[in-house]
Parts: structure tokens; C-alpha cells; sequence
């Protein structure tokens, strides 16, 4: 059993206030994992009042560059070294799957090393000079303070995505990681001090909502940076608006998946089920809505059903199982009851259902599922169920799947398959999501990665991921 019995605040392990612990159960079987220290509004206040002693009156924030990066890149060292480490708590903490943890850990030190690269070229400080002479230096100057707040599907990714980019900028940060994977987080903190980061640059404080919103209203914080729900994306968007704080916010989705006329089945119905139940279904790029030419509609619903009753549901430790557990019971009552709403609105169940899986009622399992006949008006076509349920739905016409994708409040992501790869393209133009696969190409760390509409404001990844966290400055010469 892991036990965290301290907080990590401006880099040092500091007894919390309260003498409360979260305890963290596994989903798989309910066995104690671990225990972790529960920060409460004073041990924010003492995280803030080290973030912004080291931000106002510390070399930090005025370093080079290059030293900020030589931290960083020391960190992606010791991270990467932990890596199958990491992946195995996470699994133990959130249910998460083997295969997608460890996979997800490994390409960390890829998503590192993007924005370090993006810092070499960012131009920190530049020359401006207009039509009539006149001069400016523009600089790029750190935003300050940074609350980071995150979920717990992807805690490692949430967290550097947004951690790293702070820290290259000259921010110092403040990490709040999820109640549901406070070990993980708190582990991140022994990574930091090994790197050599000074004190006050980094804290980290697991907690629930009530002191989340303390955090993000604290009038020490400069920006807030925030994935999560849209739900509690709108909360944080408002007290950012009342306090004039920066914000960057990565929220839900609903992407579809175009499936044109020319596609290949077979390479459709193999790669329909992961895009969808990867994580279990616990993703916001989950690809859950898969648009069908009606041509072609009862072909593509039979070659899919039949792929999603070969993926494999069990214990998440084991990399034979595709599928895992939901991270809580309150999250497999939720998903059940979206399922539920499918069946009373009249989809027809082809893959799944109510109940959990033969064999793992002990744990929050339940059923990949699969639903055909579905009208995209339905709730199971509109909300976000962050589990593994895939909607199949029928269209006319290139026209009318560019339309039935464009029409979701979401616009996070998305994408298409087809055998003309122009066409795709074509298409990946016409429909308004941040991110889009033409037949599931790999995601690039270097490009940004963010949401149109309720899926978020800002961006993150490479360049542009890094610019979320410095201000502009200009200097007329």
C-alpha cells in the first residue's frame, strides 16, 4: 500500500491542515491501494503565498531559457525512467487498462520534448519594426501564478500538458490532482525535487471541488489552466471572467467518426471499437458517434457489433483486457443510465447493455455497448457519456454527414475514413473540431490540440500550448 501522508507545497513535503486522508480504492475489486494527504483553503493559501514569493522575488521567472529547459529536460529524464512504474499505479488508482497506461506514459516524454523544443524556437524576446520606423521589442514574458487543475482519466498527461509548458515560461504552478488519483500526483512531486527545480516553483495538492474552487478564486492566482467536465468548465470560465484571470480550459466531446462511402469496412469496423472504448470510454477525444452512409448502413453496424463483442472486459492489470473498469460506482451509474435513455428512446441494442459483464459484478464494469438506429437529436447522440457506449447513425449524403457532425454543442474532435485520402481532407475542413483524423492518423505533439464551441477556449501542445502561458510585452524603442 502507498501511503502519501504529506503535501507537496513550494517543494518541500509539508504536514497538511487537516488530518483527513483521501483513501483510494481500487474500481477493479474495492482493495485499498493507497492513502494520500487531502489539502484544505489553508494549505492553499500557504501553496499560493510559496508560488508567488518565488514568482515576485526569486530569479526564476527572469532565468534564461535554456536553464528552464535544462530542468525540464532532467525531469522528462527521471519521468521517463518511471514510466511502466507510473502506468501500473495509475491502473491500480483509476481503472485505467494496462495496455492504455502504459502506452499513454511512454509518449509522455514525447509531449515533453515537444514543447522543449518549442522553447529553443519561441522567441522570448524579438524586434518589431513598422512602415514608419517605428520600433518595438516584443517580449514573451511568464503569465505568473498557475493553478493547474486536472481529472483523473489521464493524470500524468493532464498534469504535464499543462505543468511543463508553465514551467518553460517562467511560471511557477500550482498542480491540483483529482481525489480519485492523489498517489500519482504526489509522486510527481519527488520527480521535481530530484530535478533540481528551486523551492516555491511547483506545489501539489490533491482535493475535492470545494477547495478546487478556492484555488481558482484565490487572488493569487494569475491563470487557471483546467481539464475537465464543461459543466465545471463554465464554473471556472465565470470566476475567471469576475477576477480578469487568464484561462485555458480543455473540456468534453462528442466526436464523430465520417465513415464515407468508398471506406473499407473491415479497417472501419477494427478501429470503430478502440477509437471509442479506448479507456474504457473515460476520454473526450473518444470517437463515440460513428456516422454511416445509409447505403451501406446495415453492413457497417453488423462488421462493427461484431468487432465490439471480441473486445475483451476484465481485471485492468492484465494487458490481455481492452476494457477495464469505470473509475467510480457513481460513473458506472451514470453510464448505465445513458444506456437506459438509449433503450427508452428507442435505439436498437446490438452490443452491450445494462448489467455489468459475467463474472466482474465486484467492480465498476459494465458493458461495452453498442446502439444502431440512432437519431442524432437522442441524449445518447448529444452528451458526453465518458464510457464505452458507440452510437452508429445513418446519413444521406457527404452534405448530411458534415451536418450531422457539425450538429453537437462539442467540437473537440473527430474524424473520417475513406480510401481517397484528398476527399478526407476535403472533408476534415468542412467540419468544426480541434483536432481530426483522416483514417486515424496518429496525433502529432507538435501541432495544438484544443476544442471548438463547449470542448474548451485555448490550446494546448508545442508552440502554441506553450504561448497559453506568457504575456506579451512592447517595447517602443
Amino acid at each position: 500500500m502507498i501511503n502519501y501522508e504529506k503535501l507537496y507545497i513550494g517543494g518541500r513535503w509539508v504536514a497538511p491542515s487537516l488530518d483527513e486522508r483521501i483513501e483510494v480504492r481500487s474500481p477493479h475489486d474495492h482493495s485499498l491501494v493507497g492513502r494520500a494527504a487531502q489539502a484544505a483553503p489553508a494549505d492553499v493559501d500557504a501553496a499560493v503565498a510559496s508560488a508567488r514569493q518565488a514568482f515576485d522575488h526569486s530569479p526564476w521567472p527572469a532565468l534564461p531559457p535554456e536553464r528552464r529547459r535544462a530542468l525540464v529536460a532532467r525531469f522528462n529524464e527521471l519521468h521517463a525512467a518511471r514510466a511502466h512504474e507510473i502506468a501500473a499505479l495509475v491502473t491500480s488508482e483509476n481503472g485505467s487498462p494496462a495496455w492504455f497506461t502504459q502506452s499513454l506514459q511512454t509518449s509522455l516524454t514525447e509531449q515533453t520534448a515537444a514543447y522543449l523544443r518549442s522553447s529553443e524556437s519561441f522567441g522570448w524576446e524579438e524586434e518589431v519594426t513598422s512602415p514608419s520606423g517605428a520600433r518595438s521589442l516584443v517580449r514573451r514574458e511568464p503569465v505568473g501564478v498557475v493553478a493547474a487543475v486536472i481529472p483523473w482519466n489521464a493524470p500524468h498527461q493532464s498534469a504535464l500538458v499543462k505543468v511543463i509548458p508553465a514551467l518553460l515560461a517562467g511560471c511557477t504552478v500550482i498542480l491540483k490532482v483529482a481525489p480519485e488519483t492523489p498517489l500519482d500526483g504526489l509522486l510527481l512531486g519527488e520527480l521535481f525535487t530530484e530535478a533540481g527545480f528551486p523551492d516555491g516553483v511547483v506545489s501539489i495538492l490533491p482535493a475535492g471541488r470545494e477547495t478546487s474552487e478556492y484555488l481558482v478564486s484565490h487572488p493569487g492566482i494569475d491563470k487557471i489552466a483546467f481539464t475537465g467536465s464543461t459543466r465545471a468548465g463554465r464554473r471556472i470560465a465565470a470566476i475567471a471572467g469576475e477576477h480578469l484571470k487568464r484561462v485555458s480550459l480543455e473540456l468534453g466531446g462528442k466526436s464523430a467518426s465520417i465513415v464515407l462511402d468508398d471506406a473499407d469496412l473491415d479497417t472501419v469496423a477494427g478501429a470503430a471499437p478502440l477509437l471509442a472504448f479506448a479507456n474504457s470510454g473515460q476520454s473526450c477525444v473518444a470517437h463515440t458517434r460513428l456516422l454511416v452512409p445509409r447505403s451501406r448502413y446495415e453492413d457497417f453496424v453488423a462488421a462493427v457489433a461484431a468487432a465490439a463483442e471480441q473486445v475483451t472486459v476484465g481485471d485492468p492489470a492484465d494487458p490481455r483486457h481492452m476494457v477495464g473498469p469505470l473509475v467510480t460506482a457513481a460513473q458506472k451509474e451514470r453510464v448505465e443510465s445513458y444506456i437506459r435513455s438509449g433503450l427508452d428512446d428507442g435505439a436498437r441494442l446490438v452490443v452491450g447493455g445494462l448489467g455489468a459483464p459475467e463474472g466482474l459484478e465486484q467492480g465498476n464494469y459494465v458493458k461495452p455497448t453498442v446502439f444502431a438506429d440512432v437519431d442524432n437529436s437522442m441524449r445518447i447522440a448529444r452528451e458526453e457519456i465518458f464510457g464505452p457506449v458507440l452510437v452508429v447513425i445513418p446519413y444521406e449524403d457527404e452534405e448530411d454527414a458534415v451536418r450531422i457532425a457539425n450538429d453537437s454543442p462539442y467540437g473537440l474532435g473527430g474524424g473520417v475514413w475513406t480510401t481517397d485520402a484528398e476527399r478526407g481532407l476535403a472533408v476534415a475542413r468542412r467540419v468544426r473540431t480541434g483536432t481530426f483524423l483522416v483514417n486515424g492518423a496518429p496525433i502529432g505533439f507538435d501541432a495544438p490540440f484544443g476544442g471548438y464551441k463547449a470542448s474548451g477556449v485555448g490550446r494546448e501542445f508545442g508552440t502554441v500550448g506553450l504561448s497559453q502561458y506568457v504575456e506579451h510585452k512592447s517595447i517602443s524603442v
